[in-house]
């Protein structure tokens, strides 16, 4: 694990792309249009929006936090690097002018990091009592509406049982770090989750296991009803599937099933509500899914952007917002995170590409 911290205050340059961001394969609902906001964010992953025009963003591989500024038409401006030399920081949320980044088994802050971006502040650390294991060590963070600090605790592999040691959970916590309690059990990998606007319910992705085949287990969309609920991981995939191995004895009807099966192995990642007025008023109130994408399945499964509509808590309708980064086999881009903006359009982050698209809509 790297412990050492570095900081840079330059500006990002270009990453050498693979392939140019797929702006032509790319297909949208009529009327919804789709360019490349920015192709200079390496390994992009989570978004969190700042108050002045900014867009943090965290990445995985790169170990670095990005600083997106834009202009009032939505234009980015300038993009810098805030931190670097960090443990796979993917999770980023602003709270109180104040920037918190995951790194496996901590959380930093960076104090009122808006207002100095060109001289970002020294980190101070806010907990290292997380897990250090980085198989889905890796987390997505975010302020709920309780002002508390929801950190995700991922299995520890595929298939194991080690939820009393604080895997496989929801956890949340004070600013501060102290106060940690468990929100929810039984989750193998949540990498996405918001609150509803017109309920402030909680609502998560979560990955389902892998080795069971092409088609099982599905990703799942949960709803949190009840604080300590349990999700069925490791016991019971997809509300109705026993595990072979750890689901000897159990009954699926004792765990919560998921609102929606989202398909074997698409990998739903980064999700968020949508309440602008941009979009049709179909999607105010509908969920966006960021799918990264198969990687252990015969035929590909995800590589697109979803949305949910919901009546109450029923799902009406499960529909692609964008498709076209996978065309027959061929993969040119992986969706990972998706963030509205106060325009009401909405960012997609591509860590294929190290690229964040803008989806706007004009009737």
């Amino acid at each position: 694990m790297r412990s050492a911290l570095a900081f840079s205050l330059a500006l990002s340059a270009a990453p050498a792309f693979a392939t140019p961001p797929p702006m032509a394969s790319l297909t949208l609902p009529a009327g919804f249009h789709i360019a490349v906001w920015t192709d200079q964010v390496p390994d992009a992953r989570e978004m969190a929006l700042g108050t002045k025009n900014t867009v943090f963003v965290g990445s995985r591989d790169a170990g670095k936090v990005y600083a997106v500024s834009y202009a009032a038409d939505g234009r980015v401006e300038k993009i810098r690097t805030v931190a670097s030399g960090l443990q796979l920081p993917v999770g980023v949320a602003f709270h109180n002018g104040d920037l918190y980044v995951s790194a496996v088994n901590r959380i930093y802050v960076l104090r009122d990091l808006e207002n100095h971006l060109d001289t970002p502040p020294k980190p101070e650390l806010v907990t290292d009592k997380l897990h250090t294991e980085t198989a889905h060590g890796w987390k997505f963070i975010a302020f709920g509406p309780d002002d508390k600090l929801y950190v995700p605790v991922g299995a520890p592999c595929n298939i194991c049982d080690r939820g009393d040691e604080g895997f496989a959970q929801l956890w949340r916590m004070n600013p501060d770090g102290t106060g940690a309690e468990t929100v929810a059990k039984g989750i193998r990998n949540t990498v996405g989750f918001d609150w509803r606007p017109s309920d402030k319910s909680l609502w998560f992705t979560d990955n389902g296991r892998d080795m069971l085949g092409d088609d099982l287990p599905s990703d799942e969309l949960n709803h949190v009803t009840k604080t300590g609920e349990h999700f069925g991981y490791p016991y019971c995939h997809q509300g109705d599937t026993p595990d072979p191995e750890f689901g000897k004895g159990k009954d699926c009807k004792s765990f919560t099933p998921p609102v929606l099966k989202l398909g074997a192995h698409v990998a739903a990642l980064g999700m968020r509500f949508y309440d602008g007025k941009q979009f049709p008023a179909a999607y105010r109130g509908a969920a966006i899914i960021a799918e990264h994408g198969s990687w252990n399945r015969t035929a590909k499964s995800g590589y697109r952007v979803m949305s949910v509509r919901f009546n109450g808590n029923k799902v009406a309708s499960y529909e692609p917002l964008v498709e076209g980064f996978l065309k027959g086999e061929k993969v040119s881009g992986r969706p990972a995170d998706v963030q509205p903006l106060p325009d009401g359009s909405l960012l997609i982050s591509d860590d294929d590409n190290g690229a964040i698209y803008r989806v706007t809509y004009k009737n």
